[in-house]
Formats: structure tokens, C-alpha cells, sequence
């Protein structure tokens, strides 16, 4: 069962031991933010007298109650506390931040390199460049030594090269968790804390899993739900918004698709730098898209008594799980934080913050607006290179570290654009190393072809080192340069940086679910023009197609499009025939939304003439005058039918509703509905299918998920052993698994492309089987393993007898074969020699000879002989075919036997 406990360790240092009587305990474990844990603890309690002093207290859970983990963001610090005097209880209250709170604590340092405008500059810089920069100078004067990270300037804690670099200028003092969730904010990177390691990935990498497919996680209401309350606002809604930008710039925009209860609302964005439309275009619509409509946060109560699906061993937070959003309608949500309780009876519930799709695409506008304005990130590049330009000198030295961020847009007319933000450093000498006072700066753009023209496109201010452009055509690349200037004297331009415009490649909503009707003969498919969250289609939006297929022949076609709330008529369907109907949305780019869900209809025919709805009246029909001869078997359905308009009696004798109903013969080969269940019978009247009432199912004879193609066959008919088969999806070179008569369970796979070998796998009690077969001898030949509670071999043999093996045991480890190095023989022969009294031995390596001379030397193992002589072994006459061996000694009286050690190899 789940359950969480308690386990303290000393700052930086050893685990203490638990506490394991916690009176309350609640944990937030947020996305890309501090986590938090408030518990409420006895001082009497056992291990209460850990929380005296200040520590470290992690938070482990478990599914079973045996296995403990401690979750990323689970670790925090007891700095905090409070208690009443008077309380004979002592319960006292803990307010414990995590782990990542300690990187308040650690502040950036000017640094050996002079100060930009009284700043530390980070120009092209990763991130992992930025936050190793704090750690380090940190922990090298003292600060955090037990804090790690395992990230690098190169790459994320995921092993992936950084996606984002940055120029960045931070004032000494600034502190390093400050550093990290605004660079979290502006969709650079995501963190946690990993025990004592923190942990910093690419932005919505690691931390942005997908969990709505395989494996599909989706909390259900009445199993992993127990509450679903939702929280909206209007507070920040607006239809309309003033941008006020440099140089006199004022532009208004409205969101038409905005229906506010008090009619029109307006916000001002006052923002330097800004002078060209699609910049002003782009801070509009970020900031009219998330106020148009009403923001709503899920809060969903878990409990992980009857749920399917734990947190953090099932999902975490940044991953996107299926879970009901508005009214209880499943869908893709963003877990954006964990929260975990325990009372003091040991009962653990909590609830997860979830983001629906609106929500989520507010928080990258967000972001992507506060990298237009911070003007700090960029991509790293996009494969493009500047064309060849020859430098101009002038005054002013050339400005560093020149960033350019290109992002794609939608302008009001519905067509993907270009925008691009371009950062430097600020320059403070001329081209001699003197300081200098700039005017301002120039930004300078062409097509990057070699020879195309320059143009001036930006100005900025001599404090400002940031300039926004737009419109630009996708898929085309630039160049861009920047150059200061100073008293009208022009400055030595910077090095160019060359981007490609991205395409648009967001998909506009999902249409919502189409409506379907029948009238003469013909089927209506209507829909509203809205997404299925009720949302309106965005400004880019083309059309919807509408796809249709016969559910029992799957195969869709597109049958017609809508352009807008409507319908279309869809002509030439059989009468009777289902048809299966949806929608996906495409925009002008070309993206195409994933598909709506669907709506089956029918084309009805009332007489053999098509007529228009109640146009045949009761009136019109001659009582009697429709008989049983009269009607098509299944033209009357349920629908046809009105309430208690079928009774007992007019039913046929067969069907006995007390009892059973039957289809089939009532002794032999039917289905039958009984007080049992559902059961199946064959032609002797055998049952070989029951579903109970109680929901076992049983089924005698073949099973298969289908009659052709690939499918899984399950006790195939004439197999002997209990088997499945897997058939692929032509032929009938199938794999199987089977259990034999003393219960070993056998894997064989199907025949290789020539029809010769196979592949088996035997698991039984006391052994473990894999070899390569023959299928028409059933011999063995090729590379096999074979393990048993004494041995392990792996090795390889034919039916030539080239064996060639590895066996292991509790005795030791041995070879048998023969070794090559790069084609040649090669190894290692060890063996002992017993030599008894003489002076020269002869000996021969085996049955066979080597392929080369090996190298050889021998050395004695045991002597017996009492005497104090010296003896000695010398080789002679080493061959491919075999050695000899001399002893000389000083005393050669008889004695017993002497074990010489003989090791040769062979290179």
C-alpha cells in the first residue's frame, strides 16, 4: 500500500535514523520551483529529539511497503520551527523549504574581468556555463560544499547538449536561485533536486514527459479522483491592449474572439525598444491570448488506495497525463505540481495542479514574451553561415557576443511571420582600448547571400543592447551585424550572426465533436467552428476536413471541408450502412490538429421512395395493412420502438425471459443469455465459452485477435501444449511460446529469411536454455548459453565440433577453444607439469599442432626435496608441436615428484 515515512540526515552528512510517528505532514513538489514540506511533530514522539537541531529531512515513499525511494524534490530543510510553551504535548511545527532553497545562499561575485556598467557579463554563454559559474565560485570559497550538480557547460543533466545559449549581464550579489528560476521563466532550462544533487535540463525535455499514450496514465474520477474542484477568473481578462513603444510608437489591437461579460476591457503594455508592428503585433497577442477567455486551474484530490497510478512512480510533475479536465471530459493535462499528505492515523491522500492546453500555451507566451523583452536567449543556432563580409573600422570597438533569438508568428491575416531579438554586450572602448561614450547602436540586416545589400533596421540608445525586427519571411536565412556609434562616428561592426526563420509548426485546436443526421436519403454533417474546449479557431486557422469511414472496414477518406460553423452533404451511401465521421483542422502553414472524436450515422430510406420527414402519417397507412412479409430483418430498430410497445406475449415461444434467451438451437450449436452469464455452445451441445455475471471468462478452443494479417492466436487449434502463437502478417512463419508437461516454459521464434535456423529459449526450474537450431534436425549449432544452479556456459558449437566456451561454477572459471586475435590464433595455455627424478623432459601440446610458436616460461610450483640445493628449470627446443624441459641441481639424489607451472601464449 502506499505510504510515505520520514528520514533525517545531518546537514550534509549521515543518515540519523526516522520518524516515524508524524502527526501531519503535507509536501508541494512544484514544477521549477521551490518544493515545501510542513509537519507537525512531537518532541516526546520517537526520534522527536532528531528535530532539535537544524537537519535534513527527506520524504520516501513506497507502493508495497517494502521498498523505499526517495522522490527528486523530496529532500528539505529543517530551518524553521515553532511551539507553545504551555503545550504538554509538544508538538511542535516545522515550515521546511527544499532542497533547492540553499542556492539563495550563494550570491555571484564580480569575478576577475572588469565589470560591464558596474556588471558581470556572460556573453554566449550556456547555462550550464551560468549556474556551474555560482556553484563553483561558491563552493570554492566555502558556501554549499555538500550541494552537487550534475550537469556540465556543455550538456544537461540528461546528457543533451545545451539547446539555448544566452548573453546575460547580473550584478554582483545576485543569488543563484534567483538566477535559476528566471532562466526556468524564460523557457531556458527546467530544475529539481535530486537528493543532494541539483538537476538542470533543456526546457521541456526530461521534465515534459509524455504519458498519454505508452504507457497511457489517465486518473479517473471514483478510482485515482476523489475531488475535481476548478478555480477561474476573469481578474486579468481583457479584449483590446495599447502598445507603446520607441519613438512615438502607439498601436492598438483587439481580440475579436473575446466575449466578455462587461463588453470591451483594455491593458496597456509599455515596453522601450519596440518600434516595428510585428514585434508590437507579437506582445499583443501574447498578452490578448491569455486575457480573452477565463483562466481555470484543475485541482484534483488523489488517493492511492484504489488508484491505478502513483505519483512518482506512475508520473511527476512536468509530465502530461490524461486526466478530467472541465465537466469531467478526459484530456491531455500538464502535471505542474505534486502535492502529498499524512495525517497522524497514517492516512496519505494529496492532489495534483494540472494544466490544460490553454494554460500550458499561456505559459509559453509568457515566456516567449519575456525573451523579447529581456532580449536574453536565443537558440543555438540553426545551421546557418554568414556570407563573407569584409570588417569596416571605425572609432567605436566592435560589440561581443551578438545573439540572434528568430521565432515565428501569426499576423492578423492569419500567415505565419518572422520576428527576430537581437542581444550584445555594450561597448566601452574604441578600437585603441580607450573608453569611449557611445550615442547608440546600429543593427544592420540582409538576405545571407553573398553580395545582397545591408540595411539598417534597428537603433537603440546607448544603454540599450537589445533590438526587436520584424516582419521577416519563414524559411529564409539572415545576417545580422551590430556597430556602435559615437559623436557621429561610426564603429567597427560586430561579428555577424546568421539565423533561419522558423515555419509555424503549432497545430491549431482540435475541432469539436461534428454533429449527423439523415434527411431523403442523405447524410448532414454539421459543425459549430469551435475547438473542442469550446475555444475559437485562432487567426491562422484554414479550414476543417471532414473524414469519413465504414467502421466495419476501416479506411478513412476526406469527403469535404468547412471553412466555418456549417455543414456539408455527403450523397452515395448505401441505405442502412454505418459511417463513421470527424474532423482535424489545418492552418495555413500546412499543420493539421489531431482528429476529433468521431459520430456514427446511417442514410435511412422510409418507403421505396425517399419522402420528406412526417410526410406518411398514421392516417395513411390502412390498419393491418403492414405484415411480417412486409419488413426487412433488421429494418426495425430499438429506435423504431416505443415504450412497452413490445411485450411477452408477442413474443415467439423461444425466448423464455425468466430463463434464457437463445440464438441458435436451443439443445446443440447457439449462444445463450442465461442467470449464469453469457455462454457459447458447439454443434454436440459442448460449452466452450462463459462470460459470468460474477466476470470470469473462460473460453474452450482457439482464441485469435483476428482471421488474417498479424495477430496472436492463443490455444491454436491442434497444438498439443498450452500455447500462443504470434503470426506475422502474411505467411505462417510464426513464433510461439508453449509450457511442456513438467512445466517448462519454451520460446521459439519463427524460421530465419533462408528457412534454416531457428532460435529457442527453455526456462525450467532448475535450468535455463538459449540455442540456435536447425528446425529440420532439431540439432543444435551456433551460439548457446546454458545455466543450471552449479554452472553457467556461454560459448559457441556446431556440427562440425568447433567449441568454442566459457563455463563458470562455484570452482572456477575455464576456457576451452581456441583464440584469434585479428584473425591470427592467439591465447593463453596454462597447465602443471609433474616431473619426477631426471634431467630432460619432452612434451607436446595435444593432440594436434599449434598454428604458431607460442612464447613460454615455467616455474616451480612445489619441491618436496629435503635438500637445500637449487633447482632449476630450463625450456628447450620450443616448437609448434610441442617443448622440452631441462632440470639441473645440484643434488639429483631421487626424491618426490616436482610440480613445474608451464604458461605459454600466443600472439
Amino acid at each position: 500500500m502506499f505510504d510515505l515515512r520520514l528520514v533525517v540526515y545531518a546537514p550534509f552528512g549521515a543518515r540519523l535514523g526516522t520518524l516515524p510517528h508524524p502527526l501531519a505532514l503535507q509536501m508541494g513538489q512544484p514544477l521549477n520551483d521551490v518544493p515545501a514540506l510542513t509537519l507537525r511533530y512531537s518532541r516526546h514522539a520517537i526520534g522527536g529529539n532528531l528535530l532539535d537541531t537544524p537537519c535534513e529531512v527527506a520524504v520516501e515513499w513506497s507502493a508495497d511497503g517494502n521498498a523505499w525511494a526517495e522522490a527528486p524534490d523530496s529532500r528539505f530543510l529543517r530551518i524553521k520551527r515553532g511551539d507553545d510553551a504551555t503545550d504538554q504535548t509538544g508538538v511542535r511545527k516545522y515550515d521546511m523549504p527544499g532542497y533547492s532553497w540553499m542556492l539563495r545562499k550563494v550570491v555571484l561575485y564580480a569575478g576577475a574581468a572588469p565589470l560591464v556598467d558596474g556588471k558581470r557579463a556572460f556573453t554566449s554563454a550556456t547555462p550550464g556555463t551560468i549556474l556551474q559559474t555560482f556553484l563553483a565560485e561558491g563552493q570554492a570559497r566555502g558556501a554549499l560544499a555538500g550541494l552537487d550538480w550534475d550537469f556540465t557547460t556543455t550538456h544537461d543533466s540528461a546528457g543533451q547538449a545545451w539547446a539555448k545559449i544566452l548573453t546575460m549581464y547580473y550584478e554582483p550579489g545576485l543569488d543563484a536561485l534567483t538566477t535559476l528560476i528566471n532562466l526556468a521563466e524564460q523557457d531556458v532550462i527546467d530544475f529539481r533536486t535530486n537528493g543532494r544533487t541539483l538537476q538542470v535540463f533543456n526546457a521541456d525535455g526530461e521534465l515534459a514527459r509524455d504519458r498519454t499514450s505508452d504507457p497511457r496514465v489517465d486518473l479517473l474520477l471514483g478510482r485515482d479522483i476523489t475531488a475535481a474542484p476548478d478555480e477561474g477568473t476573469l481578474e486579468d481578462a481583457a479584449s483590446a491592449v495599447l502598445v507603446v513603444g520607441d519613438d512615438g510608437f502607439r498601436k492598438s489591437y483587439i481580440n475579436n474572439a473575446a466575449s466578455l461579460p462587461w463588453g470591451r476591457w483594455e491593458q496597456y503594455i509599455g515596453q522601450g525598444g519596440v518600434s516595428d508592428d510585428g514585434t508590437a503585433f507579437l506582445l499583443a497577442e501574447s498578452s490578448l491570448l491569455r486575457a480573452g477567455q477565463e483562466r481555470v486551474q484543475h485541482t484534483r484530490e488523489i488517493t492511492p488506495y484504489s488508484a491505478r497510478w502513483l505519483p512518482w512512480r506512475d508520473y511527476q510533475p512536468g509530465d502530461h497525463i490524461i486526466a478530467p479536465a472541465d465537466n469531467g471530459v478526459l484530456a491531455d493535462l500538464r502535471v505542474r505540481q505534486i502535492t502529498l499528505t499524512r495525517d497522524g492515523k497514517g492516512t496519505v491522500g494529496g492532489n495534483v495542479v494540472l494544466n490544460d492546453r490553454f494554460l500550458e500555451r499561456s505559459v509559453r507566451l509568457s515566456r516567449r514574451t519575456a525573451g523579447i523583452v529581456g532580449g536574453s536567449t536565443a537558440s543555438g543556432g540553426s545551421g546557418a553561415r554568414p556570407a563573407p563580409q569584409t570588417s569596416r573600422g571605425r572609432t567605436a570597438a566592435a560589440p561581443t557576443g551578438l545573439i540572434v533569438d528568430p521565432i515565428a508568428y501569426v499576423d492578423a491575416s492569419g500567415f505565419a511571420q518572422g520576428q527576430i531579438t537581437a542581444t550584445w554586450g555594450p561597448v566601452l572602448v574604441d578600437v585603441n582600448g580607450e573608453a569611449i561614450d557611445l550615442d547608440g547602436y546600429e543593427v544592420f540586416m540582409r538576405r545571407n547571400v553573398v553580395g545582397a545589400p545591408w540595411y539598417l533596421v534597428a537603433t537603440t540608445e546607448a544603454d540599450d543592447t537589445n533590438a526587436t525586427y520584424s516582419p521577416l519571411t519563414v524559411g529564409e536565412s539572415y545576417a545580422f551585424k551590430v556597430r556602435g556609434v559615437s559623436q557621429g562616428v561610426k564603429g567597427v561592426f560586430s561579428s555577424q550572426a546568421a539565423v533561419t526563420i522558423p515555419d509555424d509548426v503549432e497545430a491549431p485546436p482540435v475541432p469539436s465533436t461534428p454533429t449527423a443526421y439523415t434527411r431523403l436519403g442523405q447524410i448532414h454533417i454539421a459543425w459549430d467552428g469551435l475547438g473542442d474546449g469550446g475555444e475559437t479557431m485562432p487567426s491562422d486557422f484554414h479550414r476543417a476536413r471532414v473524414w469519413m469511414q465504414d467502421p466495419l472496414a476501416p479506411g478513412a477518406a476526406e469527403v469535404g471541408y468547412l471553412q466555418a460553423a456549417g455543414s456539408i452533404v455527403v450523397i452515395g451511401q448505401p441505405y442502412g450502412a454505418l459511417r463513421e465521421f470527424w474532423l482535424t483542422s489545418v492552418d495555413h502553414a500546412g499543420n493539421e490538429s489531431a482528429a476529433s472524436d468521431s459520430v456514427v450515422i446511417a442514410a435511412v430510406q422510409l418507403v421505396t421512395g425517399d419522402a420528406a420527414d412526417e410526410s406518411i402519417t398514421t392516417g395513411a397507412i390502412a390498419a393491418n395493412s403492414i405484415i411480417a412479409d412486409h419488413i426487412q430483418a433488421g429494418a426495425i430498430e430499438a429506435a423504431h420502438l416505443s415504450a412497452e410497445s413490445v411485450t411477452a406475449t408477442a413474443l415467439q415461444a423461444i425466448l423464455t425471459l425468466a430463463t434464457r434467451i437463445v440464438a441458435g438451437n436451443p439443445i446443440a450449436a447457439r449462444v445463450e443469455l442465461n442467470s449464469s452469464g453469457l455462454a457459447a455452445y458447439d454443434a454436440g451441445g459442448n460449452q466452450t465459452v462463459l462470460i459470468s455475471s460474477s466476470g470470469t471468462v473462460s473460453i474452450i478452443g482457439q482464441l485469435a485477435t483476428g482471421v488474417t494479417g498479424r495477430r496472436i492466436i492463443v490455444n491454436p487449434t491442434g497444438s498439443t501444449d498450452p500455447e500462443i502463437r504470434f503470426m506475422p502478417g502474411t505467411g505462417t512463419n510464426y513464433a510461439r511460446i508453449y509450457a511442456d508437461t513438467d512445466g517448462a516454459i519454451v520460446h521459439i521464434s519463427g524460421l530465419n529469411t533462408a528457412g534454416t535456423r531457428r532460435s529457442r529459449v527453455i526456462q525450467r526450474g532448475d535450468e535455463w536454455r538459449m540455442n540456435i537450431y536447425d528446425p529440420s534436425s532439431g540439432a543444435a549449432g551456433g551460439g548457446y548459453m546454458f545455466a543450471q544452479p552449479g554452472q553457467l556456459e556461454v560459448g559457441y558449437n556446431d556440427a562440425a565440433a568447433h567449441l568454442n566456451r566459457f563455463r563458470f561454477s562455484s570452482a572456477a572459471a575455464e576456457f576451452a577453444g581456441t583464440w584469434t586475435y585479428d584473425g591470427i590464433e592467439a591465447g593463453l595455455l596454462m597447465f602443471q607439469l609433474s616431473l619426477n627424478v631426471g634431467s630432460g623432459y619432452s612434451f607436446s601440446w595435444g593432440s594436434s599442432s599449434l598454428l604458431s610458436v607460442p612464447r613460454v616460461t615455467t616455474g616451480v610450483i612445489y619441491n618436496s626435496r629435503t635438500s637445500t640445493s637449487i633447482l632449476s628449470v630450463i625450456l628447450s627446443n620450443v616448437t609448434a608441436s610441442g617443448f622440452g624441459i631441462g632440470v639441473n641441481s645440484t643434488n639429483v639424489a631421487s626424491g618426490t615428484a616436482v610440480l613445474v607451472g608451464v604458461w605459454a601464449w600466443r600472439e
